[in-house]
């Protein structure tokens, strides 16, 4: 296992594994943000890794829905992992398949384009609809 923070480097993995998200934030501080997509960075080495012709697993650690349109053709694994706080080790079980994973969306994921976040509201797009999920 080898770490890079910009997702270089990877040439020659089984698989690339990339954490990315929010900053921690608590209570109305994470209410005042008002661009859900993800950092540049995070951006960066999502894509870094995939020119690396490996297969690129996502977890995204997040309070809500962030945007992941330009992200997705990058990708070939999505693990919404929310904010796992001090129970990390669940999202490991996953990956490393000590458990199985079986999560449905509860609600809607919004596309980028989006131009509110309400579902039902004229201009709301679905990335990911309501009960999405896979499992193995």
């Amino acid at each position: 296992m080898t770490f890079s923070e910009d997702g270089t480097g990877a040439s020659g993995a089984s698989v690339g594994v990339v954490v990315v998200g929010e900053t921690p934030y608590a209570e109305m501080f994470g209410d005042r943000r008002d661009d859900l997509h993800l950092a540049p960075q995070d951006i960066a080495a999502i894509h870094n890794l995939k020119q690396a012709n490996i297969p690129v697993v996502l977890i995204l650690i997040s309070g809500r829905p962030l945007f992941l349109d330009n992200v997705l053709n990058d990708v070939d694994a999505i693990v919404a992992a929310w904010l796992p706080g001090t129970e990390g080790e669940g999202v490991a079980d996953v990956l490393f398949v000590d458990y199985k994973p079986a999560g449905k969306l509860s609600f809607t994921w919004p596309k980028a384009s989006s131009t509110t976040l309400h579902r039902g509201g004229a201009g709301y797009e679905t990335l990911f609809a309501f009960g999405y999920g896979l499992s193995y």
